[in-house]
């Protein structure tokens, strides 16, 4: 099978490699976004899909807007593909793209369609508090994820997973299934499945407002948010900035989801949840693990957290850092 692959960023190299590693499968060559400047140095970077497909002397394509570009397009034509293979390639396919390849455009989702089309489902599954996610791979069509569904893959989600760990392991989940479906379709062994428009949700792209942290939602909620946007989520603190990237939500809800030393913690709960504040008020430093705050609902410990212009540490190292004393109040400027 002849495949071209169009993706970008980490999330969309394991599915390169394994095309590659399947002699099932020809990879013709690599869409990807243009290079961009990144890093304290500000460097014209490669994007990581593309320096796996250089090393693997794959040709590569980095329109800028694919949708625009002829000359792309008359080589995508050309190449005579079976099939286009799309994971996390960030431009959206016109029609006349669509239709190039003999057999479709498959694309791999980081989601259990209908649920979270968009560009940010795994990010948003978390800030929702889904405890199940997954992989689906299908055809493309003209719409924003909508196209009929190929086959699916579920994971559950750990109360303490974040947007990075989750990501790592749907990357892996979704490499081995759209090796799966290729496969499949190439056998005439799928039958594509509509999706149910009634029960879609969408993720739509992160914005910075999405950053803040309201300390009068409750400690799941904000939880939530913190790992759903790790490990960007901000707060004031003593006049600066506090990016707070790991916390853990405490009472009896939460501690048989916990591993055992934090699980430790239910040993001092009838202390700890004696006491009260305002929402964001360090209400007591918990020995060895750090600042339990009160929120509008609940009690959150700060896990890992980073002063601006300082190294990320973990939440008993800031508080002895910092003299933290309880009834200081996150969240003010």
């Amino acid at each position: 099978m002849k495949v071209i692959f169009f993706g970008t960023p980490q999330f969309a190299v394991p599915s390169l490699e394994k095309l590659l590693a399947q002699p099932e499968f020809e990879v013709l060559g690599v869409v990807s976004q243009p290079d961009r400047r990144r890093g304290r140095g500000n460097q014209l970077t490669p994007s990581p899909v593309k320096e796996l497909a250089i090393a693997h002397h794959l040709p590569v394509w980095q329109p800028e807007r694919i949708k625009k570009d002829g000359a792309t397009i008359k080589q995508l034509t050309e190449a005579k593909a079976d099939i286009f293979a799309v994971v996390a390639y960030g431009q959206i396919l016109s029609p006349k793209i669509l239709n190039l390849p003999q057999i479709g455009c498959v694309n791999v989702h980081g989601s259990l369609l209908p649920k979270y089309r968009g560009a940010a489902p795994i990010q948003w599954c978390l800030y929702r508090g889904e405890t199940v996610t997954g992989i689906t791979t299908m055809l493309m069509d003209a719409g924003m994820d909508t196209g009929a569904m190929l086959l699916t893959t579920e994971t559950p989600i750990g109360l303490l997973d974040n947007a990075q760990e989750l990501t790592e392991r749907l990357a892996n989940l979704g490499a081995d299934l759209l090796v799966e479906t290729l496969l499949k379709l190439a056998n005439q062994e799928i039958v594509p499945m509509p999706q149910d428009s009634s029960q879609a949700t969408y993720s739509p792209p992160i914005q910075k407002s999405d950053y803040h942290l309201d300390w009068s939602r409750s400690a799941i909620e904000l939880h939530n948010q913190i790992r759903g946007f790790f490990p960007e989520c901000t707060t004031g603190f003593r006049g600066t900035g506090l990016k707070i990237s790991a916390t853990v939500p405490l009472g009896a809800t939460y501690w048989q989801q916990l591993p055992p030393k934090l699980q430790n913690l239910e040993k001092s709960w009838p202390t700890l949840s004696a006491r009260a504040g305002v929402p964001g008020e360090v209400v007591a430093i918990a020995k060895s693990f750090g600042p339990v705050v009160q929120t509008g609902d609940g009690l959150l410990l700060l896990q890992t957290l980073q002063l601006a212009g300082k190294r990320i540490q973990s939440g008993w190292d800031f508080a002895n850092g910092t003299r933290l004393s309880v009834g200081e109040v996150l969240g003010e400027t």
